[in-house]
């Protein structure tokens, strides 16, 4: 049988999406013995290809085709009003940038790995994405949008990097996410003039955290204004439940983002949390930006800029420890294969959180069955014995078994 890449493409999505890495096989069978699926009904397949099919169908497709499913996701999130629910400070939209790794072998490469040499003097192949989310301070849910691979770019000799990256992000989707009003989060990495600069070309703002080891004359800066006195101050007293929390701000704005007679103006933004009884420190960060930071803005900014966390704890953590399983070889493959299932297992996390966001049934469901993998492992049970016309027609089924109010 000849199967198409749709089919390949579909196939491999499903179970990301199910999580099960046995739905396919389930599929066939329920075929053989009712002459349709669900790998038909909900996933739209003409044909089940095996692991293998998928594999060699897959591999020369560039993970630059699914990039219009976030555009298009984005555009629907906006258009029913949801990305209103994550706007922060001067009513922006907060994208946090951080690379992470998904392959590393010894023995497996391609020509899209990057390398390193081992203590033990043998060669670690690798492959590393730019993964950025929408996030926001005291919201659960983070919204992926377009990943950016890390990975030997034509023409140039260095081994590409995570800023390069970002940059590259920003020259292909700055544009077209500025015109939303959007702030660029990162950590230290990022807080430099070439990328700050790239930001602002972008037509984006920027909260960027800025560590004192690495910006020595700002903080000289910095250090310089606090003698005279006209360093801004300002603090406030927060109860936790348990205690009494001491926020201190320090901030100050037009000061140079490094040394030289070109260096950037950008402001700056300290934030030092103490215990209000004990005078320890619970928390301490500085961060760099394009807004002006006034005593009425610098609790919001500070905010903003701590909110780049989540996209390790609700991004990057959820995808490898929560059932997507980001870091397992699903497949290399010899040109695409492996950054290609990267992108399928992504868009599958942005379709959770979307029904998670939009439909109240799955909303309710992951509510009721509480752990993630829990409801994963009820829809497989249920996809692997029962045939379903569409995925409200299963939830209904769920919610009816579970006796829950839909409403």
């Amino acid at each position: 049988m000849r199967y198409e890449v749709s089919d390949a493409g579909k196939g491999a999505f499903s179970v990301f999406f199910t999580q099960c890495a046995s739905f396919l096989e389930h599929q066939e069978e329920m075929e053989r013995l009712k002459g349709r699926s669900n790998a038909q009904t909900l996933f739209g397949m003409k044909n089940i290809p095996s692991d293998s099919h998928i594999r060699s169908l897959l591999d020369p497709i560039s993970p630059n085709y699914l990039e219009p499913m976030y555009r298009l996701v984005f555009e629907r999130l906006e258009a029913a009003g949801i990305l209103d629910m994550f706007r922060s400070h001067a009513r922006s939209l907060l994208i946090a940038l951080d690379g992470t790794e998904y392959f590393s072998s010894s023995k497996i490469d391609c020509p899209n790995c990057s390398h390193r040499q081992l203590a033990n003097g043998k060669t670690n192949y690798y492959h590393s994405v730019l993964t950025p989310v929408i996030v926001q301070a005291n919201n659960e849910h983070v919204i992926s949008l377009e990943p950016e691979f890390i990975m030997p770019q034509d023409g140039h000799e260095k081994q590409d990097c995570e800023i390069e990256a970002g940059k590259r992000w920003l020259l292909t989707h700055g544009k077209y996410y500025a015109g939303y009003k959007t702030t660029i989060l990162g950590d230290d990495l990022y807080s430099r003039q070439p990328f700050c600069q790239a930001v602002q070309d972008a037509k984006m703002h920027f909260i960027l955290v800025c560590k004192e080891d690495s910006h020595p004359q700002l903080y000289e800066s910095v250090a310089f204004l606090d003698r005279q006195g006209v360093l801004g101050k300002y603090q406030k007293r927060y109860w936790n439940g348990k205690y009494g929390e001491i926020y201190t701000y320090r901030y100050a704005n037009q000061m140079p983002v490094r040394g030289g007679s070109d260096a950037l103006l950008v402001n700056w933004v300290e934030l030092t949390i103490t215990h209000e009884e004990t005078g320890e420190i619970i928390y301490k960060n500085a961060f760099v930006t394009d807004f002006e930071v006034l005593e009425t803005t610098v609790e919001a900014i500070a905010r903003d800029g701590r909110a780049r966390w989540k996209i390790e704890n609700e991004n990057n953590n959820i995808l490898k420890t929560k059932g997507y399983h980001l870091e397992h070889n699903f497949g290399h493959g010899e040109q695409f294969l492996s950054s290609l299932l990267l992108s399928l297992n992504l868009l599958a996390f942005l379709f959770h959180t979307v029904m998670g966001l939009v439909d109240k049934k799955y909303r309710l469901l992951r509510q009721v069955l509480r752990k993630r993998r829990k409801f994963f492992q009820h829809v497989e049970t249920l996809l692997e014995y029962l045939l379903f016309d569409s995925w409200d027609a299963l939830f209904s089924f769920m919610c009816r078994g579970l006796e829950l109010d839909t409403g």
